[in-house]
């Protein structure tokens, strides 16, 4: 069995989210020790995803100045941040 730790927010989320909801799809990835492939596989994706969107949104939605309104800029990346995790969680992590 997969005994290699696991490091990278997404994929002890979808580790946690098949150990929850699909124990069957784990088992089946653990007994072909594939267990760990797929994460650092889901992890990879939702970086590349996270990096994508994020450069998506903020052309539709750019961000206000850093220099002369900072706390205005970090809220609306913070939001952005958000709203692409959201996408990720739906399409890649609880699917």
């Amino acid at each position: 069995m997969d005994k290699t730790k696991i490091t990278g927010k997404y994929a002890m989320m979808r580790r946690a989210y098949l150990k929850e909801n699909q124990p069957g799809h784990l088992f089946a990835l653990m007994s072909r020790n594939q267990l760990n492939t797929h994460l650092q596989q889901i992890q990879v994706e939702a970086e590349m995803m996270m990096e994508q969107l994020m450069e998506q949104m903020l052309i539709k939605n750019p961000a206000p100045d850093k220099k002369t309104n900072q706390m205005a800029w970090v809220g609306h990346m913070n939001s952005l941040k958000e709203q692409v995790e959201e996408i990720i969680l739906t399409q890649l992590i609880y699917n």
